[in-house]
């Protein structure tokens, strides 16, 4: 490629990179100046979260003995269909 037409271009691609990315950088810059550090969290807001997952531990656990309890009454339930379809003699059709 012929130099006259090398260095005017790579001139003003570097012209068009200064331009655009100077303030880009100074925004930035700026923007992580002025943002507030993030705090951590209380002591009193980490008590209070642990609180709530042992209280959410225990329904857990509560809802895991109901589906249980739920579970063990619907199979005596069907056992004792079971049973009772089994005890009863079989029907006869009025009409035969």
């Amino acid at each position: 490629m012929n130099e006259d037409i090398v260095v005017p271009i790579a001139g003003m691609i570097t012209g068009i990179v200064i331009v655009i990315g100077v303030p880009l950088a100074i925004v930035y810059a700026r923007r992580l100046w002025i943002t507030p550090p993030v705090q951590p969290p209380s002591r009193e807001v980490i008590e209070r979260l642990e609180r709530m997952e042992h209280a959410i531990d225990s329904i857990a656990v509560e809802v895991e003995r109901i589906s249980e309890g739920q579970r063990f009454t619907t199979k005596l339930l069907s056992d004792r269909e079971t049973e009772a379809a089994r005890a009863l003699p079989p029907r006869r059709d009025p009409g035969a």
